[in-house]
């Protein structure tokens, strides 16, 4: 399996650290946050990882290189102007092949297991969503999960309304027919959910949106005195 890891967003709520720092590159624990996934995906034997990036490009390629010194496969997908998510995947394709593939956020941080992804078998589903209890500065969520099956909130299905962690494993059929440019996920997420295409699951541990140079702070802290 293969996986992309979305790295070329501006990172506008992380200024001023952001300004000369691309955000994956930002430090907790004395590791980029970008680094924390390389080494979980690796951990589970997914070494063939595309990155898109976009602001900063140059120096994400420079600190990361081709990624061996991971003991991974880094495939880089350049973007001149960032694409949102859904336009990213969509020019990285073809390197992310014909099967189901993992996307990861390169702004979040986690203990989640990548190897129970290994186990999603996606069969007709376009998408299988991770999602996480709704931390406070997003109480309202994202999506309802009800059993296996994710909804969104006009679907009115009963069930537990979560937030999208931004790990996912995506089928590349979600994405057929779509041209190259700026396109969000959140759309085609919504419309394959509209048709019972999406499954889900609940995360059971420690997840962070790293958004805020105070929530940073806050993680690097908790991270070097291990209390998390």
């Amino acid at each position: 399996m293969k996986a992309m890891i979305l790295a070329a967003g501006f990172g506008n709520r992380m200024r001023p650290l952001t300004l000369t720092t691309p955000k994956p590159l930002l430090q907790v624990g004395q590791k980029s946050l970008i680094v924390w996934h390389i080494e979980a995906l690796k951990k589970i034997g997914v070494t063939e990882i595309v990155i898109n990036a976009a602001w900063l490009k140059e120096k994400l390629v420079e600190t990361l290189g081709d990624g061996q010194q991971f003991g991974v496969n880094i495939i880089w997908s350049l973007e001149d102007e960032g694409l949102e998510t859904a336009g990213g995947i969509i020019q990285a394709l073809p390197h992310l092949g014909e099967a189901p593939f993992i996307v990861v956020n390169g702004d979040v941080w986690t203990r989640y297991d990548f190897s129970q992804l290994l186990n999603v078998e996606l069969a007709d589903h376009l998408a299988h969503l991770v999602l996480v209890d709704n931390p406070p500065q997003h109480l309202q969520g994202d999506f309802t999960l009800s059993g296996q099956k994710v909804f969104t909130p006009d679907q009115q299905q009963g069930g537990e309304t979560l937030t999208f962690s931004g790990i996912s494993l995506l089928s590349p059929k979600l994405f057929a027919g779509l041209t190259t440019g700026k396109r969000p996920l959140a759309p085609l997420l919504k419309h394959a959910m509209q048709q019972g295409l999406v499954t889900g699951e609940k995360m059971n541990t420690v997840w962070v949106d790293v958004g805020t140079p105070e929530r940073l702070s806050q993680l690097d802290e908790k991270i070097t005195l291990q209390m998390i």
